[in-house]
């Protein structure tokens, strides 16, 4: 494909500056009910789900029709197949996905089987076409262009955000990929990514902050020295908090984008804005009251569980039909300070991550802010120690948190004090703190996890 305009705002500029607009709106609508058609008829999962709501795809006309017919999907609805079918993968995704999608399946991937079993995660033809469509969006936004090398540092295998997006880049032109993967380790990784002058990162921010760290014992230089111009992260947070996007742009001479959490990716503004949804012609999204089940008005500053339908069924897999991967969203729906188009999103935690300590709600992510609010005095690794199965804790909430080999152990107190007020003012929660040596907490070159359960 020519690239035309490299000045142009956007990648696609028919679609783009039209989303999140009533035009787009219209466009969707006729969308929806042509997809809801398409999965009555070919998947087995979604076409009981019609039945026993007592709804077929003709009767609902509108959004607010398709609200209130059909209840929103998620893990638990997927524990229930698989207690169907056991763990026969092609059953499983024959049920869920139904045999006209499995014909078209070209590759398989899975979600990193952090919380359990591994999801099975299939690309079909047209999903991969369709997250061609939406990859070279994001890549536009964030400033890749012609001559330009990615370094693919996620785990490549088996991981839904690695190999697939060797498929996903491709066909945008001048750009060269090279695939590391997570898999390799910190020293290779930083070997490649210099032989190689790789001058984009994509990977986890807790992989790239470690990077930080190990540069200079393995190259013997500042990671700047490398010439990275993005850092794409996801898959986990830390490019939406404030800090540490600070901290990465510093260190790398980088601009940092978050992309993750549905189809986006984050702009350019100095000050984080949340990601921008650049997808209202090929998935419908919502946010859903937790507690309820009730959609939500999508007003600025709302705040929801995410769900969405593919508007272009026959390469959908999780965000199908009212899917929810359990992310709870604030949508922001006036224009950013960017002036790109999308409505944004921030991601504030998962809702089975969430923790309530004397009936307040607490986020892990929310935590880690905190946590990076103090770059010189503490590493960023931490731990959420917990000794009874959540979402309920018993005070106090436990933490396991590095401090900085710029700080004296005389200095522990002060910093306890200051650490301790960040979290009662910002989180309403007063946690007991156990102090690490720097480097004592294992680094994670895929998702780090942050929960640390003493009675498994």
């Amino acid at each position: 494909m020519d690239m035309g305009n490299l000045d142009r705002k956007y990648w696609d500029m028919d679609i783009e500056p039209k989303l999140n607009t009533p035009e787009i709106k219209e466009m969707q609508l006729e969308k929806l009910k042509v997809a809801l058609k398409w999965q009555y008829e070919n998947t087995p999962f979604n076409r009981k789900r019609f039945d026993k709501a007592g709804v077929k795809p003709e009767d609902i006309q509108s959004f607010e029709d398709y609200a209130k017919a059909i209840p929103v999907a998620g893990q638990a609805d997927l524990r229930g197949v698989i207690e169907e079918v056991g763990l026969d993968m092609d059953a499983l995704m024959r049920e869920l996905f139904g045999q006209k999608r499995m014909d078209d399946l070209y590759l398989i991937t899975t979600t990193s089987g952090t919380t359990g079993i591994p999801t099975p995660y299939p690309n079909f033809h047209a999903g991969i076409r369709e997250m061609q469509t939406l990859f070279h969006r994001v890549a536009w936004r964030m400033g890749m262009r012609p001559g330009d090398r990615i370094g693919l540092c996620f785990g490549l295998s088996m991981h839904a955000a690695g190999t697939p997006q060797i498929l996903w880049l491709q066909n945008y032109p001048g750009l060269t990929i090279v695939p590391i993967g997570a898999e390799a380790g910190t020293e290779k990784i930083l070997q490649f990514l210099q032989l190689f002058k790789v001058n984009i990162f994509t990977g986890t921010p807790s992989l790239a902050l470690h990077l930080i760290e190990k540069c200079p014992e393995v190259l013997g230089v500042p990671v700047k020295a490398l010439g990275i111009k993005l850092l794409m992260l996801g898959a986990e947070p830390g490019a939406g908090i404030p800090e540490v996007r600070h901290k990465l742009e510093t260190e790398f001479g980088a601009k940092v984008f978050d992309g993750g959490g549905g189809y986006g990716c984050s702009c350019d503004h100095p000050i984080y804005q949340g990601m921008h949804w650049l997808a209202d012609d090929l998935c419908y999204y919502e946010l859903i009251d937790p507690n309820t089940g009730e959609s939500v008005p999508m007003e600025n500053g709302a705040t929801g569980l995410m769900a969405a339908t593919s508007l272009n069924p026959e390469g959908a897999v999780w965000f199908d039909m009212r899917f929810t991967l359990n992310d709870i969203h604030q949508v922001f729906t006036d224009p950013c300070p960017c002036g790109k188009s999308g409505l944004r999103y921030k991601i504030v935690g998962r809702a089975d991550d969430m923790l309530k300590v004397k009936g307040v709600p607490v986020y892990p992510a929310a935590i880690e802010g905190v946590i990076h609010s103090f770059p010189e005095e503490l590493t960023g690794a931490f731990r959420i120690v917990l000794d009874e199965p959540p979402p309920r804790v018993v005070p106090p909430l436990k933490l396991k948190i590095e401090f900085s080999d710029k700080m004296r152990e005389d200095d522990l107190p002060s910093l306890e004090e200051k650490v301790k007020n960040k979290m009662k003012s910002l989180l309403k929660v007063n946690p007991a703190i156990q102090w690490l040596q720097p480097n004592t907490l294992e680094r994670a070159t895929k998702k780090t996890q942050v929960i640390e359960k003493t009675y498994e």
